[in-house]
């Protein structure tokens, strides 16, 4: 018995009404087997006694015998199965906590790995066999498992929700569209199913197009960082190298200092040593003379008197010491020599640094042009957009926003609201001249009020050497020379800017600790003419890197 039951599957033991292995299984006169409570349930509510399996209609409803060699059959296999499924679920993983357990399992439960939406049960890899071997079960619908499986019926009719109500937005089952849905925009679960997984891909592409921005900005940040390590690494490069270097020249010229003062001294006090020796060498011959004096005045012997008194009585030869003076060295002059020295120094240390800063801003030179839609009807711009004058004709042009009306000012087409940017404009034979940056909500009709609080960073030119930052306060600036071409520099993150005179490399102005929210725009006023006399234009001239 043991070995032909091994030669039987087992589809051959499972009821094909409860799909369990049989419970005092019955042969019908067709010849199929059904727990005997399953099929006489069936024949109850079915009027007709018919097979389940093969459709047979019986005209009066068979007597039903338990087939004894069936149910040994069946009771055989369901011990071995047992066997086999508590041999299996030790292989098997019981469910843990937030896992799917198995429903069909009983003591522990094991995990399951499907979900059936027909029998609204999950399954283990066990109790899933028939779902993957009967041809019935076969065509049920698995999924990963869930819980709750209840919540895909419909609560009011107890139906699976198979439709999606795209009127509603909600999921429904076949009677909700007849009594609730009707005329509503209705579709199988599974197209809108479709629909939103593709809208969920579009989704997840945009979010990976966000993420992947996100990732080259941290990239751009990450090298923005790098350069300015470099640009740090640079900066105190350069600083150790100058200070070092004004260290070395304070250093030499005070030893230089100490040892021209050490020298007048050394002198003075050798002069006065010499003079001193001198004089003690006199007061020496003087002392002995003045004892020869007294030993030969207190002698008793006439003729030896009288023979030495001629070479004793007169004053061995001195020195006419009356103009002789030690004068203390004067030192007028020497500190403030060695400091013009020093300052010397500085100032070509200076002159390397200004040079090194105009090389740097002028990698970030850009290119700009004039725009004609803000230039004051009175001032004439080139055709190629980089040269404007005061004109003698008032040009009838549109009173645009843009446009300055009162004031000869003209901005540039180009604006910034981020990161460095420079050009240079030639000054070359103007006598008053206007040059900076301003925000792009300046007042541009009727008089205008140059500051930074007035959206202005600007230097300018008055009576040909007076050079003024407008600044608040004004700041008069002393410069060395005219500048030919001025050298404009903004960076915006940093809130600087800067002007240079870019034949001397040298520094004209800063504006900083600016804080700029808008859009700044590149700013230029030719000025009047002085009648005439110097109607230069301003330039914009391509930028020459320094060698």
């Amino acid at each position: 018995m043991s070995a032909a039951s091994c030669l039987l599957t087992e589809d051959q033991f499972l009821c094909s009404i409860c799909l369990d292995v049989f419970t005092d299984p019955v042969t019908i006169p067709c010849g199929h087997n059904f727990c005997k409570t399953c099929i006489t349930q069936h024949w109850n509510v079915n009027v007709q006694s018919q097979c389940p399996n093969c459709k047979e209609v019986f005209n009066t409803r068979p007597e039903l015998q338990v087939n004894t060699f069936i149910s040994e059959m069946a009771a055989q296999f369901r011990q071995s199965a047992q066997h086999k499924a508590s041999s299996t679920s030790s292989e098997q993983q019981a469910a843990k906590p937030g896992e799917v357990p198995c429903d069909v399992c009983t003591g522990t439960k094991l995990k399951a790995l499907k979900s059936c939406l027909v029998c609204l049960d999950s399954y283990c890899e066990t109790h899933l066999e028939p779902h993957l071997t009967r041809s019935g079960l076969k065509r049920h619908q698995l999924i990963d498992p869930v819980e709750n499986l209840e919540d895909r019926m419909c609560m009011k009719h107890d139906k699976l929700l198979e439709l999606f109500c795209k009127t509603d937005q909600m999921c429904v089952c076949m009677l909700c569209t007849v009594l609730y849905h009707k005329n509503h925009d209705v579709v199988p679960l599974k197209e809108e199913y479709e629909g939103k997984k593709a809208e969920l891909g579009k989704t997840d592409a945009e979010i990976q197009q966000m993420i992947h921005k996100r990732r080259l900005k941290i990239q751009e940040i990450k090298h923005s960082v790098e350069l300015s390590e470099e640009d740090a690494d640079r900066e105190i490069s350069d600083g150790v190298q100058v200070f070092t270097a004004l260290k070395e020249s304070i250093e030499r010229r005070m030893n230089e200092l100490l040892d021209t003062i050490k020298e007048k001294q050394r002198k003075t006090e050798k002069q006065a040593e010499g003079f001193i020796k001198e004089l003690e060498q006199e007061i020496s011959e003087l002392k002995k003379r003045s004892t020869e004096v007294e030993q030969l005045s207190c002698s008793e012997d006439h003729l030896h008197l009288l023979q030495s008194f001629r070479t004793l009585n007169a004053t061995p030869p001195t020195k006419n010491w009356t103009g002789v003076r030690v004068s203390p060295p004067s030192y007028e002059g020497t500190v403030v020599r060695a400091v013009n020295q020093l300052e010397e120094t500085l100032s070509k240390q200076m002159k390397k640094l200004f040079e090194v800063e105009l090389k740097r801003v002028q990698q970030s030179a850009v290119d700009v042009t004039l725009d004609p839609d803000t230039a004051h009807p009175y001032l004439i711009l080139s055709v190629d957009g980089k040269q404007v004058k005061l004109g003698d004709v008032k040009k009838n042009l549109p009173d645009n926003p843009e446009r300055f009306d009162t004031c000869p000012i003209v901005l540039a087409k180009q604006s910034f609201s981020s990161g460095r940017f420079y050009y240079e404009v030639q000054v070359k034979e103007k006598t008053k001249w206007d040059l900076g940056v301003v925000r792009e909500s300046i007042n541009r009709k009727g008089s205008i009020t140059m500051s930074p609080q007035k959206g202005y960073w600007t230097i300018m030119l008055r009576n040909e050497n007076e050079y003024e930052a407008c600044d608040d306060p004004a700041v008069l600036l002393s410069l060395k020379s005219q500048p030919e071409k001025v050298g404009v520099f903004v960076d915006y993150e940093e809130g600087l800017v800067s002007f240079h005179d870019v034949d001397t490399a040298a520094f004209i102005y800063s504006f900083t600790g600016c804080c700029f929210t808008e859009k700044l725009y590149p700013y230029f006023c030719p000025c009047n003419n002085d009648g005439g006399k110097k109607s230069a234009p301003l330039i914009i001239s391509p930028v020459s890197h320094t060698e």
